[in-house]
């Protein structure tokens, strides 16, 4: 009989209860939605650099390692000599390992010097190759490959020619070499993306004019001379390994970080992005709480338009008093109206979540590189549709105790 009569007094205040339930259902679809941008954040995060054990480089700290050499934020303090980098490369236990130097740059973007097997090696978002969206990879010792923001920012195409700058913010350029857009890969939402990659002899072969850091006076060999010239590099800035077992990661990475020829760090990356995470992922704490504040408004103002409501059915009330109903009668209605729309609205809310992943994947897998996979409803969720049924009925506990309180003879007087 109760359940009868909220379900019908829902339906004859359509309009009002509509809006709640549509309040509550947006609110829930925020709160969801950004617990899944903070997943979905974070696992692109962590996937930045996939199926790589160990990072090698100069030894300072593990997350300044890993952003210059996989974020290319900030600068290495030392380089890797040759031989170093030839002498962990031979070691039996080591299966692949992909040389890289930084330093100079082109027009805020970074230029990265490689080899070919970097295409090759670099994995991301757990276990995705690059992939060239137009031309092709390298060919001669002057062109290049750029990320595909490079491309969409500096509006370049395949065969136009890019000039490199020395240094991170110099005025000074390598005109006497001037590099030819070879291909442009495709979105990755990694750093790929904002990187110039040029092949390691290229990065030599700028620099042959110069030395400690500034141009020879008069000093301008021409490039047919370069190419005839040996390019092997002097030193890297770092270096990704794979190794044969992942058994061998951890005495790979001691006998790296106690090499004695020169003081070398070899780091994990998957932990040191958990590290960095932890550095940077204080925002999405605070979002989360955001969230969660505008489902308890939502909350409150279905609290205020119950209470709102009730001098508009003190008439009603008090006749369901008359015909002999008790106070808790009244007061179980109103918690089961409330528990009604909360949960009609979480439902809605969950469907409302849903439909936007829908639309919004590909936006944000193309945009941003950011993967929002489209699963199943969790547990985590159903138990927030839960907690909003149940904090729907908590909040309504007081308006409901207004309308226990009621006497038959104040809802039949009318009031002037």
């Amino acid at each position: 009989m109760i359940f009868r009569l909220a379900i019908a007094s829902l339906f004859a205040r359509a309009l009002t209860v509509g809006m709640t339930v549509l309040a509550i259902a947006l609110s829930v679809a925020l709160f969801l939605g950004v617990e899944k941008v903070r997943t979905g954040a974070k696992a692109s995060f962590a996937d930045t650099i996939s199926g790589t054990d160990l990072i090698v480089g100069a030894r300072s700290g593990s997350v300044q390692l890993l952003l210059y050499s996989v974020f290319r934020i900030g600068n290495a303090t030392n380089n890797v000599t040759w031989e170093s980098y030839q002498d962990i490369a031979a070691r039996p236990d080591v299966e692949w390992i992909v040389p890289i130097s930084l330093g100079d740059s082109h027009r805020q973007f970074r230029v990265m010097g490689t080899s070919s097997a970097f295409f090759e090696h670099y994995k991301y978002r757990q276990g995705r190759s690059l992939a060239v969206a137009d031309g092709v990879l390298m060919d001669d010792l002057f062109d290049t490959v750029i990320g595909a923001d490079v491309a969409a920012t500096l509006g370049y195409s395949v065969d136009d020619p890019i000039v490199v700058a020395h240094g991170l913010a110099s005025f000074t350029e390598h005109k006497d070499q001037p590099f030819r857009v070879s291909g442009i890969l495709e979105k990755t939402g990694t750093p790929v993306d904002r990187t110039v990659i040029v092949s390691m002899e290229a990065i030599e072969a700028i620099h042959v004019d110069w030395q400690s850091g500034a141009q020879m006076p008069g000093q301008s060999t021409p490039v047919e001379v370069i190419r005839q010239m040996d390019l092997t590099p002097k030193a890297v800035t770092a270096a990704l390994v794979g190794v044969e077992s992942p058994l061998q990661t951890f005495a790979l990475q001691r006998a790296i970080n106690e090499y004695r020829q020169e003081p070398l760090l070899a780091i994990l990356p998957g932990v040191a992005l958990q590290e960095l995470w932890g550095i940077v992922g204080i925002a999405e704490t605070a979002l989360l709480a955001v969230s969660a504040m505008v489902v308890v408004t939502a909350l409150i103002g279905m609290m205020a338009t119950i209470f709102s409501s009730l001098n508009e059915r003190r008439r009603e009330m008090a006749i369901f008093r008359a015909m002999g109903a008790r106070p808790a009668t009244i007061l179980s209605m109103l918690v089961f109206e409330a528990m009604v729309m909360a949960a009609v609205g979480a439902l809605f809310g969950l469907l409302f979540l849903y439909l936007g992943l829908i639309i919004a994947q590909p936006i944000l897998d193309s945009a941003f590189g950011m993967w929002l996979p489209i699963d199943a409803p969790t547990l985590r969720e159903f138990w927030v549709i839960v907690a909003v049924v149940c904090a729907g009925a908590i909040v309504s506990l007081v308006p409901a105790l207004r309308a226990y309180r009621m006497s038959v003879a104040d809802g039949m007087m009318v009031k002037t």
